[in-house]
């Protein structure tokens, strides 16, 4: 059904899905993905009893923000998924949809009006629950051997200028700091992500950190992209 738009005036219409739950934990991370279907498919699929996957929020390529589920609740985004030792992250989360093709029905640039939405959005939501810059991630963090969304176009660099999200460390040791490729995996394991498919990981790490070149094989520049982000944390930079 539609309604109002409550008490938030970021938030342009209600389409409210039926698909959520209780919450076992407190709400510390919000993940991004993008719908890859056509916007009305995608709302009605959130709002299928069926099909049973939801988000919070969709937001349209105009620059629309659309609630499906209040942010109380647990919505069916994830999935199958982990991040920095949490295995039930649609309970520690807020999930938020972007309208677009995704990479199976032409993937392209984000829209301008669609990110213009989403920051101010991102912003009030990590600021109301006092997420760190480190858990917005995108859904192929938080389940690398399943997804690729938002993929290797979404401008994070753009939210990392607002402080929503880390940027991309350009202080880098020279050469790779790491002895072995197995000390790697478990730094990688350490910053947040599943290693359990070591390629995939080294995908939606590369994804994430280093989008212009994504091989599935691990390297000395993003082990040296790992290494900093893992000082910067450890050292109180961020969190």
């Amino acid at each position: 059904m539609s309604g109002g738009t409550g008490d938030d005036e970021l938030v342009h219409r209600e389409v409210l899905s039926p698909n959520h739950g209780a919450r076992t934990l407190p709400i510390s991370m919000v993940v991004l993905h993008y719908t890859e279907m056509p916007l009305d498919a995608a709302l009605a699929r959130m709002c299928d009893p069926e099909a049973q996957v939801s988000a919070h929020y969709c937001i349209t390529e105009g620059g629309e923000v659309i609630r499906l589920v209040p942010e109380d609740r647990r919505a069916w985004h994830a999935g199958a998924s982990y991040w920095r030792g949490i295995p039930d992250v649609n309970s520690a989360s807020i999930g938020i949809e972007l309208d677009h093709p995704g990479h199976a029905l032409g993937y392209r640039a984000f829209a301008e009006a669609q990110i213009d939405a989403l920051i101010p959005l991102l912003a009030r939501i990590v600021k109301t629950y006092d997420i760190p810059r480190a858990n917005v991630v995108g859904h192929s963090d938080v389940a690398p051997m399943r997804k690729v969304d938002p993929g290797e176009l979404f401008p994070w660099e753009r939210l990392a200028r607002h402080k929503l999200c880390l940027p991309r460390p350009d202080c880098l040791a020279a050469g790779n700091p790491f002895h072995n490729w197995g000390s790697f995996f478990l730094a990688l394991e350490r910053f947040g992500y599943d290693i359990t498919d070591q390629a995939k990981a080294v995908e939606a790490f590369e994804r994430r950190w280093r989008p212009e070149r994504i091989t599935g094989v691990p390297d000395g520049e993003i082990a040296a992209i790992l290494w900093q982000l893992l000082l910067d944390r450890d050292q109180g930079r961020t969190r």
